[in-house]
């Protein structure tokens, strides 16, 4: 298993909305699935467990959009991908949907079968984690597992014996995996480059090898090509830095770098792609935007509107954080493009808060930018935890990762140590603890918004607590670990399944039933 990448598992997927564990995560499993078919589609059949967080609201969160775009093969950014059932329509494939029963270990199971024009048939099944990131659990009934990170090789042989296996593992020079049933074994390869073409003809050689399959990486950051690390856990981030001496977005730059096996400036050109595209996906917002299929409308201009009236109670920079935020929730809830940070459904807070007041210190764009590697390490140690699925632990692990990472992102972009970095981001995440996610009539905006601009605010609140030397008394990993208590005892009902708290109410039922006729104003 690799360590969590801060452009693979925290500052990313860059998406369409509204859901990165419905949306973006379903895109990338059908990519993978329909890659490892190796032909052309002609029918899929997607199936979801009958008693999973996805059966209520598959298809208002974005799933059918994600999976369409990634069996076609539309990247999700491409706007085509807000038109995938007249493109498969055109095409001739057919993509059904279907609640199921089957077993599963993870509330965000789907079962892909896959035909080709030849007839060709695959079998995937996988799980959504959280934050648009996924995991394959078994591949025509053979345990296979990949987070899509790497470039893959699938080869199926008749039952081989130990020998046999060795000699294909002698061709292939690396660590293969193998999984046996009584009719077939399937081999898995996995590697930081592309297989060679005199690799793939050998093995095709073999009598005992028969179909093989590929796939390219479908995460941005490709494993395998990892430095050494000088830290990967909170503790031992603080250990390294008793010496070190840095501040934490350098901390932050040094880890990915590391992990990533990049150079220090593509690292960093990375990092100001991801900047960019969260600070236009706020220009979007700002700009207006109108989708027919949400709850709420443009009201981020109302913001000014008021200000221009003088009868706000709060002061520039809190409307400039209020502002933003919303404005890149809008551009979410339009199916603009947007930076799962960490997840679409807590992306508004980081991005908002940041340009804030970065805007209002005059902070420089460098000096920004760093501070976002401040955020990513603190998602790292979220990532090794509890995650960021909200349908396994409520909204603490969306926007309340949000706020941590916000918190220290702000300390670090305003002079602080690593130490209170770290003290600010513990004081933001005490305060959601628990927070449950009940997104009304199953669309990410309601009780969403209010959420991402709360984290806002605690952000801006624990950071400036962290500078001023306030005691945040538990350290940070001891409350990851609480959140990961917590989500583990928190009721089902609680985790994004529309069945709980606000999405429960009567006026949440109106607004899914006026939804679904297509008359939101009706």
């Amino acid at each position: 298993m690799s360590h969590p990448s801060i452009f693979n598992d925290v500052l990313g997927p860059v998406m369409r909305g509204p859901s990165s564990s419905h949306t973006a995560a379903s895109w990338r499993i059908g990519m993978l699935a329909v890659s490892l078919l190796g032909e052309k589609l002609a029918e899929a059949r997607v199936e979801f467990d009958e008693h999973g967080a996805w059966a209520p609201n598959y298809e208002e969160q974005g799933t059918v959009l994600g999976m369409d775009g990634g069996l076609l093969g539309i990247d999700i950014a491409d706007e085509r991908v807000l038109e995938v059932n007249q493109i498969a329509k055109e095409a001739g494939i057919s993509i059904t949907y279907h609640i199921a029963n089957f077993p599963t270990d993870h509330a965000n199971t789907v079962r892909l079968t896959l035909t080709s024009i030849s007839g060709k048939r695959l079998v995937l099944v996988a799980v959504s984690i959280g934050g648009g990131m996924f995991e394959t659990r078994l591949l025509n009934g053979h345990r296979f597992h990949t987070q899509g990170d790497y470039y893959e090789m699938v080869g199926y042989t008749e039952p081989l014996n130990q020998d046999q296996k060795a000699q294909i593992t002698s061709v292939v020079g690396s660590t293969v995996r193998w999984s046996d049933s009584s009719t077939t074994s399937l081999f898995h390869v996995q590697s930081p480059k592309p297989f060679a073409h005199d690799l793939t003809e050998r093995l095709g050689g073999l009598d005992a090898v028969g179909a093989m399959e590929y796939s390219d990486p479908i995460l941005p950051i490709v494993s395998g090509n990892e430095k050494d690390l000088p830290f990967y856990s909170y503790l031992q981030t603080v250990e390294f830095n008793l010496d070190a001496h840095k501040p934490l977005g350098e901390l932050g730059h040094l880890y990915e770098a590391r992990r990533s096996g990049l150079s220090d400036t593509e690292v960093t050109a990375q990092m100001e792609r991801v900047v960019g595209i969260i600070e236009r996906s706020i220009s979007t917002g700002l700009a207006g935007t109108y989708y027919e299929d949400r709850i709420l409308q443009q009201q981020s201009h109302l913001i000014e509107e008021a200000a221009k009236k003088k009868v706000l109670p709060a002061d520039d920079l809190v409307k400039r954080i209020i502002e933003n935020i919303t404005a890149i929730m809008e551009a979410k809830s339009a199916m603009k493009v947007i930076v799962a940070a960490p997840t679409a459904g807590g992306c508004g807070a980081l991005g908002g808060v940041m340009k804030a007041v970065a805007d209002a210190r005059e902070i420089s764009h460098e000096r920004k930018v760093r501070a976002y590697f401040a955020a990513g390490l603190i998602g790292v140690y979220f990532a090794q935890g509890p995650g960021f699925s909200a349908e396994t632990g409520g909204c603490q692990l969306e926007t309340g990762a949000a706020a941590a990472m916000a918190a220290a992102a702000l300390t670090d972009m305003c002079d602080g140590t690593a130490s209170q970095a770290l003290a600010a981001a513990s004081m933001a995440l005490q305060n959601t603890i628990g927070l449950v996610c009940d997104p009304v009539a199953d669309r990410v905006e309601v009780p969403c918004l209010g959420k991402n601009i709360t984290a806002g605010v605690n952000a801006l609140a624990a950071s400036t607590m962290a500078l001023s030397g306030f005691n945040h008394v538990i350290p940070l990993d001891e409350v990851i670990e609480t959140v990961k208590q917590v989500a583990s005892t928190m009721p089902a009902s609680l985790c994004c399944t529309g069945l709980g708290g606000l999405a429960a109410t009567e006026t949440s039922a109106q607004i899914k039933s006026q939804l679904q006729k297509g008359c939101m104003n009706c």
